[in-house]
């Protein structure tokens, strides 16, 4: 006899990529039915209207979960963007828990290392006083309070350095390694090694969030740090990914930061502490073992592929 589902999910931001692998995860997680996923052409977070119009019919009588994914995540054009990136990253999140607590829904929110300033020297724990320095950690951050003010049960799931299917670190250190493959490029990549922090496969997030869904204090809420572990620089990273993926044999050359300005300010140090997430039973695994995996994936043999078809096809 098949079981009902143990909860039903609402996924927002269904098209990046933690939103695409909570969505994979779900369809093959037991206790779960997914009822709904939107994209940010299909709900705008930072559209209040379009936030209390939504409708979710729940395929049975279990709770109702909503994991928001959806954040407007360039870094740099924060900056200059401060309405659209408050809008989205600050009041958005605040108008959900508002929605969940109408509707009777639990939720997790994904917020970011980008809420603290970035110069310590030991893990961030969940009750260490943020102090962000960009405009997209005042705006998350701002999503937080929001979030727990109007839904103190919700659970603020905080993470750094992101890798999945989708745009990130690994494309685009994979596009170079390619690029130099075909002889488009010439000489060793430049990337920076005194930034600190914990590369977190999106793969592995949306397991973890979903697992926190399901865990006995499910209902309790509250900040937890949820990345991958053994603390890294972007050089330590990138050399991993090359290897990983073929290409050895090219050289990176170590950069400091302050040869590489950019609008908004990069964290230092931004690993976060795991203890938390590892007594609830939903702590991660190491970066390497979760890089292995992704570079193993269907996903990234699609995107290794089409970088190098791109890589031959450059003038």
């Amino acid at each position: 006899m098949t079981q009902n589902p143990t909860a039903n999910y609402l996924v927002l931001g269904k098209n990046g990529q933690l939103g695409r692998c909570l969505v994979r995860s779900l369809a093959t997680s037991a206790g779960c039915e997914l009822v709904a996923a939107y994209g940010h052409d299909e709900l705008n977070l930072g559209d209040r209207d379009a936030i209390f119009r939504m409708s979710v019919e729940p395929k049975n009588e279990a709770p109702l979960w909503v994991l928001n994914a959806a954040a407007y995540t360039a870094v740099d054009l924060c900056e200059s963007e401060l309405d659209a990136c408050m809008a989205v990253n600050g009041a958005g999140p605040g108008h959900l828990a508002e929605w969940c607590a109408l509707n009777d829904a639990s939720l997790v929110h994904v917020s970011t290392d980008y809420v603290f300033a970035g110069d310590a020297s030991t893990p961030y724990k969940e009750t260490d006083e943020p102090a962000p320095r960009t405009a997209y950690g005042t705006s998350k951050l701002e999503g937080e309070r929001r979030v727990c003010e109007a839904l103190p049960t919700a659970w603020i799931a905080r993470t750094s350095w992101v890798f999945g299917p989708g745009k990130n670190f690994v494309g685009a250190i994979v596009r170079q390694g390619a690029l130099r493959e075909a002889g488009k490029i010439e000489g060793p990549l430049r990337v920076v090694d005194d930034q600190l922090g914990c590369p977190t496969s999106a793969v592995d997030l949306a397991s973890a969030i979903i697992a926190l869904t399901q865990h006995e204090s499910s209902g309790e809420g509250g900040l937890v740090h949820l990345s991958n572990t053994a603390p890294c620089s972007w050089w330590d990273f990138a050399r991993a990914i090359l290897d990983g993926a073929g290409y050895s044999d090219l050289e990176i050359d170590r950069v400091k930061t302050h040869e590489f300005p950019t609008p908004a300010p990069r964290p230092a140090y931004s690993v976060l502490d795991g203890s938390k997430a590892s007594a609830l039973g939903v702590g991660l695994s190491s970066w390497r073992s979760a890089l292995d995996s992704y570079l193993a994936s269907a996903d990234f043999a699609a995107l290794h592929s089409d970088l190098r078809a791109e890589a031959k096809a450059t003038s």
